[in-house]
């Protein structure tokens, strides 16, 4: 969170009440062919078979859309509920970029599309909202695409009757395993923290960031960041794994991979996000050059951005991020792609309990799942978001909902107490003036 900074609250919900939209009426939608009234349904698309039923399950059509932006403290969560004419209703849950309400506008635009359709056909609803966008999504839109898949998905599970994962070619195993985050401004903090957290929650992996705050030279980021390493790896001995988080502080590729070696002797988990995503080549190039395995993916979206980076083989674990690479049935695919070339998939997942139960149900049914980001809601807006968020047992694991759609549901009265405000990521600067990633 020292990576990040709230603004002025001006311009944002009245104190005391997080922030929800009505439900989206019927207005009208952009397509190719230029403006379309929502309520005429999409002329020459899919059509119902035998009266909108589905197996034994009558018809079903979307009547509207509901935002909620909720402030978690140092961030906002950006949720949707889709309701439909019998009574079901589907949650999910868009990532937040920083421009929120952007984010609530994209869906509010998306649902004028949606509203009259059937929300149980989900690959065509994506295929919709991706198709006739005029360019590929960035973060936003694909955040708002990813949202509003989620919503479907949930809606297809409680009108089966069968959690969601039951779907998606059902359970691969019997638990979740779970990593979470640990920190520490002193080696012996860092030490001192992980093993707490080992023995509190069982855990069987942690990450940790490097130590490179500002323009700390970079022999001494080298060196400080293996003596934090070392004290972590000390304190929770040899078979507890530990990721290393660059967190793309690295500009050169050549650093990444120095740091890598000085890595080497402590057997990390992975190297994560080793340098900015951009340059497949240049992650490649690290690759190549280190002797412990290598995990990025959260800033890429879609299985196009993915299928270059998996079949360049210049990572282990790929970290698509299910609140904005395009929603479950996107990261599936990726999955699938990963699978194929002997990639393990480990989910980026920073967001709220609801994220996390929905990176569950992936999770439950992907053959080359290897770990969940997570942090145990026993305390703060975590606690309360959901009216039963899924907590970590004592052996480091999340036990697999069992129930229709999810399996959880949102704690709406909770929101009140939850106001959001804008926010955007921390900027530094060199002593030059000139900003840089941090």
């Amino acid at each position: 969170m020292r990576r990040r900074q709230f603004l002025s609250a001006a311009g944002f919900a009245a104190a005391g009440f997080a922030q929800a939209q009505q439900p989206s009426r019927p207005a009208g939608a952009r397509g190719r062919g230029g403006m379309r009234s929502a309520s005429s349904g999409f002329p020459g698309g899919l059509q119902p078979l035998d009266g909108g039923k589905i197996g034994n399950n009558g018809p079903m059509k979307i009547t509207g859309i509901k935002t909620f932006l909720v402030g978690e403290g140092s961030r906002n969560w950006v949720y949707v509920k889709i309701l439909t004419d019998q009574g079901i209703y589907g949650i999910g849950e868009a990532y937040s970029a920083g421009p929120d309400e952007a984010t609530i506008k994209v869906i509010e635009d998306f649902a004028t599309w949606l509203v009259g359709q059937d929300p149980r056909n989900v690959q065509y609803l994506f295929d919709v909202m991706y198709n006739t966008t005029r360019f590929p999504g960035g973060l936003i839109v694909n955040s708002a695409i990813s949202g509003i898949e989620h919503a479907l998905w949930d809606i297809a599970g409680k009108s089966a009757g069968v959690p969601v994962w039951a779907l998606i070619g059902g359970r691969t195993r019997n638990k979740i395993r779970t990593y979470q985050s640990t920190g520490g401004a002193t080696p012996q903090q860092a030490g001192e923290n992980a093993k707490k957290m080992v023995e509190t929650y069982g855990y069987t992996a942690l990450k940790m960031g490097i130590q490179a705050p500002g323009e700390m030279p970079y022999n001494r980021a080298t060196r400080e960041t293996v003596a934090h390493v070392r004290a972590v790896r000390e304190a929770v001995g040899p078979d507890v794994d530990i990721g290393v988080d660059v967190h793309a502080k690295f500009f050169e590729a050549a650093r990444a991979i120095r740091l890598g070696h000085a890595l080497e002797p402590f057997n990390p988990m992975w190297m994560e996000e080793s340098i900015r995503t951009e340059n497949f080549a240049a992650m490649k190039k690290i690759s190549d050059h280190v002797n412990i395995p290598l995990a990025s993916g959260e800033c890429n979206y879609m299985i196009h951005e993915f299928r270059p980076l998996i079949e360049l083989q210049a990572l282990d674990f790929v970290q698509p991020d299910i609140c904005c690479c395009g929603g479950v049935l996107t990261m599936k695919k990726i999955a699938a792609m990963a699978e194929a070339q002997f990639i393990m998939v480990a989910p980026h997942n920073p967001m709220s309990p609801l994220a996390t139960a929905v990176n569950v149900h992936f999770a439950a049914s992907t053959p080359n799942f290897f770990i969940l980001e997570y942090a145990a809601p026993d305390s703060g807006a975590r606690k309360d978001v959901l009216k039963e968020p899924l907590m970590v047992k004592k052996d480091g694991y999340l036990e697999i909902p069992n129930k229709p759609g999810w399996g959880v549901e949102l704690n709406e009265e909770a929101f009140r107490h939850m106001p959001p405000a804008p926010w955007r990521r921390g900027t530094s600067f060199r002593s030059d003036g000139s900003p840089y990633f941090q």
